[in-house]
């Protein structure tokens, strides 16, 4: 009798003992993407400005810029912090400012800074394609989209459209295509911020116009400058 309440405790105990012990918790295996890249649609609304610019030219109104394009993204580290990106864009530029470009007699454009009391309406605008090559850092994760950045790069244009309207209160000039406009422009920009937000500062390298003077003998070497917002969409 003993020996068999011996037997029941032992078995008891076993059973009690088996029910306790907890199987390993099975964790998922969640992959990490290492090659993940920040391919952007982009967009920019900015400011333009002109510099360098002759004695007496001011600008006034708003003169907006609008840009628009796609970057492919080429990481270069392991951690995918750093990249260099190359991309294709259209810009459309407007620039109203007192420099104003008429025609002569023979035909042949005309540069000269007037009053804003000596004409009507006076503005510039083109319309270019654009070529970005930029060198990123942004402390990115594959799996956040919200993180800083700082991107220096340089840009590539071509201005397949230029026009300029000059309304003289008499006469109303309109010159498409003008041939002394540099057509292709270049310049350094960089874009800095966090997530969607960031600043954009671009600044022309080469002069807007070819060897041009104004009527009172001053060269035309202006740059241009463009500031405001750029936003990313993944």
């Amino acid at each position: 009798m003993r020996l068999l309440f011996s037997c029941f405790f032992l078995v008891s105990f076993l059973n009690v003992f088996s029910q306790q012990e907890t199987k390993p918790k099975i964790e998922p295996i969640v992959k990490i993407d290492s090659l993940y890249r920040e391919d952007q649609f982009y967009t920019t609304i900015t400011y333009n400005l002109f510099s360098n610019i002759p004695a007496d030219l001011k600008q006034n109104k708003f003169s907006l810029g609008i840009s628009a394009g796609f970057l492919r993204d080429m990481p270069i580290n392991k951690n995918r912090t750093f990249a260099i990106a190359a991309g294709l864009g259209l810009s459309y530029q407007n620039f109203f400012q007192n420099l104003n470009i008429s025609k002569d007699g023979s035909g042949a454009s005309v540069y000269q800074v007037n009053d804003y009391n000596e004409f009507v309406s006076n503005r510039y605008r083109q319309y270019l394609v654009d070529v970005p090559i930029e060198f990123r850092w942004r402390n990115s994760t594959f799996d956040s989209y919200k993180f800083w950045r700082v991107y220096l790069g340089v840009k590539l244009s071509y201005a397949f459209a230029t026009k300029s309207v000059l309304d003289n209160g008499e006469t109303t000039y309109k010159i498409s295509n003008d041939p002394n406009i540099n057509k292709f422009q270049y310049g350094p920009y960089l874009s800095a911020g966090y997530n969607t937000w960031n600043l954009y500062i671009y600044y022309g390298l080469n002069p807007l116009f070819k060897s041009v003077k104004t009527l009172s003998g001053e060269d035309l070497n202006i740059r241009t400058i463009n500031a405001g917002l750029i936003f990313y969409i993944l």
